[in-house]
C-alpha cells in the first residue's frame, strides 16, 4: 500500500503538465516524448530492478527519455514533411491559377480585338465609299471545313443521300 501515494503523485504530475491547453502548446513533440518516455522508463526500471530501485529508475528514465525523444523527433519530422508538401501543393495551385488567369486575359484581349476589327464605322448608304468600306471590312469565311461544300439539304428525304455523312459534307 505504500506505492499508492507515488502512483497518485505521478498521475497528478502528468495531468498538471499535459492536461491544460496552454501547457500543450508550449511543448515540442521531442520534449513531450522525452518526458513521457523518461517517466515511463523510470517507473519500469524501478519495477524491474528489485535490488536497487533507484539505479533501475535512473537507468530506465535515461533510456526511456532517449527513446521518447527519438519518437517525438520522428513525429515532428513527419509534421514538417506534411506542412512542406501542403505548401508545395498550394504553390502549384497558385501557379496554375495564375496561368489560367493569364490565358483567360489573353482570350479576352483577343476577343476584344476581333470585335474592334469587325465593327465598321457608320457610312452613309448613298455614298460611293459605302460599298468599298463594306467589302474591306467583311468578315472572312470560316476555314473549318474548307475542303467540303455545304449541303443545305441535309436531312431532307426528298433529296438523294440525305443521311450520308459524306454527301452531307460534300454536296
Amino acid at each position: 500500500m505504500n506505492k499508492l501515494p507515488y502512483i497518485f503523485a505521478l498521475l497528478v504530475l502528468l495531468s498538471t503538465v499535459f492536461g491544460t491547453e496552454r501547457a500543450q502548446a508550449q511543448w515540442s513533440p521531442q520534449a513531450k516524448g522525452a518526458v513521457i518516455g523518461g517517466l515511463g522508463g523510470a517507473a519500469a526500471g524501478a519495477l524491474i530492478n528489485k535490488r536497487n530501485r533507484a539505479v533501475g529508475g535512473v537507468v530506465g528514465g535515461v533510456a526511456g527519455g532517449a527513446i521518447g525523444y527519438g519518437v517525438g523527433k520522428h513525429i515532428d519530422n513527419k509534421k514538417k514533411q506534411r506542412a512542406a508538401a501542403a505548401a508545395e501543393r498550394q504553390a502549384v495551385a497558385a501557379r496554375e491559377a495564375a496561368y489560367r488567369r493569364e490565358i483567360a486575359q489573353a482570350h479576352r484581349e483577343h476577343r476584344e480585338a476581333v470585335v474592334a476589327r469587325s465593327q465598321s464605322t457608320a457610312v452613309p448608304v448613298n455614298s460611293l465609299t459605302a460599298t468599298t468600306a463594306s467589302t474591306y471590312n467583311a468578315p472572312m469565311p470560316a476555314a473549318s471545313n474548307a475542303a467540303f461544300l455545304p449541303n443545305d439539304s441535309n436531312g431532307d428525304a426528298s433529296k438523294p443521300y440525305s443521311t450520308s455523312e459524306y454527301r452531307r459534307k460534300s454536296w
